[in-house]
């Protein structure tokens, strides 16, 4: 089973396609990988070296990826990290192309844009792209709380906000969200939540809050949660199965005390998880 990929790419770390490709793969997805950007690292530490990929060059590895029908055998699109406006829009045709081409093909979408102690962090009009073009175009939107209150124009900081906030985006298109990241009115302390709804319900998987913050978390959790859904798994078992290897993930990351993810060496492949109360608790 195939997905396309679309999102930057770093030399050492995890983030982008190098947090969300061996993922996949070790759960038995073929991944064609098209970066946006390639960097030497991401922009946490002291230096870094690389370049937001130009309109052109995307545009040519996207017209590769039909031309060797890589299309005729996807399963779903995502779409993360997209650098420039120009990429944006040449992303959204690519996107409208494949949805017309094949109407059941899951476009997700990962709406990388800021978070709340950093603020938006991507280029100016990238915003304005995602909720007018992106958006409107997926089966599946997986923002953070804040990346959700910038989509909709309205609070999100409880379930109701959130139901609400994803009315307005439906009017728009998109059917589905799992918000990552939510520290609720009513969220236990310590804990942290993801947030799956859907127009037939919604759920919640609370895990301890770890007392690191590496990178790429978000895509690691997209790549997961699209792998659980090709599988065939319901939008909200999917969710909560993501977010518990995510939070299994964490807690090697911590136990190996390391600045990146401990993704290397990590079994993805039918891992037996944690349940959701255990996680909160432990």
């Amino acid at each position: 089973m195939q997905v396309i990929s679309i999102q930057s790419q770093v030399v050492h770390g995890h983030v982008g396609n190098s947090a969300a490709v061996f993922p996949m793969q070790a759960k038995g997805l073929s991944v064609a990988a098209v970066p946006t950007a390639l960097f030497s690292n991401h922009p946490h530490y002291p230096t870094m070296h690389g370049q937001i990929l130009g309109p052109e060059l995307v545009a040519g590895l996207l017209r590769g990826v039909e031309e060797r029908g890589l299309l005729d055998s996807a399963a779903a699109i995502i779409t993360g990290y997209l650098g420039s406006v120009a990429n944006a829009e040449i992303i959204a045709d690519f996107i409208a192309r494949a949805r017309q081409r094949a109407p059941g093909l899951l476009h997700i979408c990962d709406p990388v844009m800021g978070d709340d102690d950093l603020g938006v962090f991507v280029a100016e009009g990238l915003v304005e792209i995602f909720r007018e073009r992106l958006v409107p175009l997926a089966s599946l939107i997986t923002p953070n709380r804040y990346e959700l209150e910038l989509l909709a124009g309205t609070e999100a900081r409880s379930m109701d906000g959130i139901a609400d906030a994803m009315a307005t985006l439906c009017r728009n298109g998109t059917q589905a969200a799992v918000v990552t990241g939510c520290v609720l009115n009513d969220t236990a302390s310590g804990s942290v939540e993801t947030v799956a709804w859907s127009p037939t319900g919604m759920s919640r998987t609370a895990v301890r809050r770890l007392p690191i913050r590496p990178c790429g978390t978000g895509d690691l959790f997209t790549a997961l949660l699209t792998a659980r859904l090709c599988a065939g798994e319901a939008l909200l078992r999917a969710a909560e199965g993501a977010t518990m290897e995510v939070f299994s993930v964490l807690e090697r990351t911590q136990a190996c005390a390391t600045a990146e993810m401990a993704i290397t060496g990590f079994r993805f492949a039918d891992r037996p998880l944690p349940e959701p109360a255990e996680a909160a608790a432990s």
